[in-house]
């Protein structure tokens, strides 16, 4: 997928923002009538990236919009507001919008909103809560990519585990679960049975457990509290269920996960939290599989998930916001979507390829794909899949903004790799974590 990007490790504070980028920033032109938009960190990418950026182009006719190849980076960008070379436009992960937004690099969104009568209630609310700092918005939000779980049903039928086992209600059921499906053969994991997939998804295991990573006001940080103590200590041990991180992880990077004969195929897994866009991979290249999935929950039982993507930000300084604005309506809207969807399922057809829709963070976006757009596959499964998908996003969790997003991410990813590794206990790992973000709170708010 365009957006692998995503995935790879993000580190804000290597470069400070100086009195140099102030200075700039507050000398930069904030109006003029060229008709060239710059958009920083988007970049061409896959069918879907490529015709919304088509669809774009279009809406803003005789604007000449200059899109170079690559990611958002942020010491890239932060050198170039420094030097005076501010874009009209980011793309940027939605985690990392509030660090930018506490440093005044953006520009609150409500003035484009308003001007451009941008329909903000389209957008799901956890989405537009990732991007809120202060009470303002600073991006338009795009993907979503809900997690939902993923269940092999060959798996689970050949080991005797019912389908009903495989739920986050109750931890102590799903445990028992895992310790009957994973497989090991002298010495040497053959099969895994639950993969809680951390750190990926350790903010959403801590939601199970009641707790959220930062205060709502997104600046006391609390990695260490009881509920991430314990969501790490649960997911651990269902690693250690397998003889250990090192087994367990030598195995998985053995799996063809983009193939076709990928880990699902294989039947290499029982179940996983999984993110929407996976299951376009599997319909691809082992439509056959027997997969059932389902909700993660919370321990009442009520649906949640954790959503992973990007926003639109205007930078201060921007020399056309008014054409930012009009591109990020319109890249984000209903129209853009639809055609996107529709252009991809034309191509997937003529590939004799399944589509299994696009899951935005435009709900109304969403609906009309799987209404208009969206056809029944050979196998129903799919069909229950997509359904589910649909309904997912509703379900989305909200991660408090900080203006420490991305250390804070790095703070939890690194202490959940320093227990997997055995260099700590979770309570000392967390602890740990719990003074590196909460010092670049203090040094970022």
């Amino acid at each position: 997928m365009w957006h692998h990007w995503k995935r790879r490790a993000w580190i804000v504070g290597v470069i400070t923002l100086t009195a140099v980028v102030a200075t700039s920033l507050a000398a930069a032109t904030t109006g003029g009538s060229s008709q060239t938009l710059n958009i920083y960190g988007f970049g061409p990418g896959d069918d879907v990236a490529n015709n919304r950026i088509a669809f774009g182009t279009k809406a803003l006719a005789g604007v000449t919009i200059e899109n170079p190849r690559g990611g958002f980076n942020n010491q890239q960008f932060l050198t170039a507001l420094a030097a005076g070379d501010v874009p009209d436009l980011v793309y940027i992960d939605r985690r990392s919008v509030g660090t930018f937004a506490a440093k005044r690099v953006f520009q609150p969104l409500s003035n484009c909103i308003k001007s451009q009568s941008i329909n903000v209630k389209q957008y799901r609310t956890a989405a537009l809560e990732e991007v809120r700092y202060k009470g303002n918005l600073y991006a338009i939000p795009e993907f979503t990519q809900p997690v939902t779980l993923l269940l092999n049903d060959d798996v689970l039928k050949e080991a005797g585990v019912s389908a009903a086992s495989i739920q986050t209600t109750k931890w102590a059921v799903l445990r028992q679960a895992n310790k009957k499906l994973l497989k090991i053969e002298d010495g040497k994991v053959t099969r895994i049975g639950f993969d809680p997939k951390i750190p990926d998804f350790f903010p959403l295991w801590v939601k199970w457990f009641g707790g959220d990573l930062t205060s709502k006001d997104g600046l006391k940080a609390q990695l260490n509290s009881r509920q991430a103590i314990a969501a790490l200590e649960f997911t651990h041990s269902l690693i250690r269920d397998h003889g250990g991180w090192d087994r367990f992880k030598a195995y998985r990077d053995t799996w063809d996960f983009f193939g076709r004969q990928n880990q699902v195929a294989r039947n290499q897994i029982a179940a996983w939290p999984q993110e929407s866009w996976y299951y376009n991979v599997l319909a691809d290249n082992s439509p056959q599989v027997n997969i059932t999935t389902k909700y993660f929950t919370n321990r009442k039982g009520g649906p949640i998930t954790q959503f992973s993507g990007a926003g639109w930000a205007i930078p201060k300084g921007a020399k056309n916001p008014d054409l930012a604005c009009r591109w990020a309506k319109a890249i984000t809207s209903v129209d853009s979507w639809l055609f996107a969807a529709k252009e991809r399922f034309d191509l997937r057809k003529r590939q004799g390829r399944a589509f299994t829709g696009l899951y935005t963070a435009n709900a109304q976006a969403d609906v009309k794909i799987y209404e208009d757009i969206y056809q029944p596959l050979a196998k129903k499964q799919w069909d229950k899949t997509v359904n589910l998908l649909v309904r997912a996003s509703r379900y989305g969790i909200t991660i408090p903004v900080s203006p420490a997003g991305a250390e804070i991410k790095q703070a939890y990813i690194d202490a959940v790799n320093r227990v997997l590794e055995g260099r700590m206990t979770p309570r000392q790992a967390l602890n740990q974590a719990q003074l590196e973000a909460q010092a670049a709170i203090d040094k970022n708010k």
